[in-house]
């Protein structure tokens, strides 16, 4: 299989790589960075937001994955900042969704990449496919990230959206971030720990990914969450516990907004969700339970 990967030199995109190039499939990236070089894959130049001298290769793949946008770490939100969030997400895949529209031959499948916060950062049921969008900025963002693509319809392409949560993998920057208060023996919830906290391990997010991306009866939205319904406070615990640290330091949300800004939304609030649709598709989980996926990352 062909694949083209838009926004393929961060995080999630070496994984997805990885995982690609072993089986044998061939991988080209569109990247800003002319000097970026991943291994098992071809680096294409592009802005980011037009459609370039790239627009050719989509009529050779089989597959497009967009995992282009801003990470939202980066801070404070200066309404600037903001403009990036969402001009990141939304220009590039309206020119991924452009390119698509107008080759002779297109890809079966485009797989977008978005973020479980599209059902809001409150509510009391747990969220699934069909619950609604929340109303708060980041729900918002989500809505245009997803709507970019979503004109590959039109001309007869899979448009699966996959909606994701926190990645654990000792990689991951928030990973990392969190990870480190519990290293310096400072573990604790974040503002009241009640809040949702919902959460991948890497080889399942990779992993569905690829189930979707290879299932011709799969698209819409899919929740990418593992089945445990996880608190912040719950989170933190064992953490604390699978790195032998103690859990004792609560942060308050006026000292996480303090620091962050509105950024703290990310972390002292959150809604809980469910993965409906992955399990109807057949997709099986390796790591259904916090404990044993956090073990592994960080027992290899």
């Amino acid at each position: 299989m062909k694949v083209l990967i838009a926004g393929g030199t961060g995080f999630l995109g070496r994984h997805l790589i990885k995982s690609l190039t072993a089986d044998s499939h061939q991988i080209w990236v569109l990247s800003r960075d002319p000097n970026k070089k991943i291994t098992g894959a071809q680096i294409v130049l592009w802005d980011g937001q037009s459609v370039g001298n790239w627009g050719h290769l989509i009529e050779e793949m089989d597959a497009v994955v967009n995992l282009t946008g801003l990470s939202l770490h980066n801070w404070p939100w200066t309404k600037r900042k903001k403009q990036r969030f969402h001009d990141s997400r939304v220009k590039s895949g309206l020119a991924l969704a452009s390119a698509i529209k107008n080759a002779s031959r297109r890809p079966d499948v485009l797989i977008q990449i978005s973020g479980i916060n599209h059902y809001g950062l409150r509510g009391e049921s747990i969220a699934g496919e069909s619950t609604p969008p929340g109303d708060d900025y980041l729900a918002q963002l989500t809505i245009a990230w997803e709507e970019a693509t979503k004109s590959v319809e039109e001309v007869g392409v899979r448009h699966i959206v996959c909606r994701t949560a926190v990645v654990l993998a000792r990689d991951a920057l928030l990973m990392v971030l969190m990870a480190l208060p519990v290293r310096l023996y400072v573990g604790g919830p974040f503002g009241s720990g009640e809040q949702a906290l919902p959460w991948i391990h890497i080889d399942d997010q990779i992993g569905a990914i690829r189930h979707l991306m290879e299932n011709p009866y799969a698209d819409g939205p899919y929740n990418l969450v593992a089945p445990q319904l996880t608190s912040n406070a719950e989170f933190m615990r064992t953490l604390a516990k699978v790195l032998q640290r103690p859990y004792w330091f609560q942060y308050p949300k006026f000292l996480m907004r303090l620091v962050l800004g509105e950024m703290n939304v990310t972390i002292t609030e959150g809604r809980f969700s469910k993965p409906e649709r992955l399990f109807e598709i057949g997709y099986n989980m390796h790591f259904s339970r916090l404990e044993e996926a956090l073990r592994d990352i960080y027992n290899k």
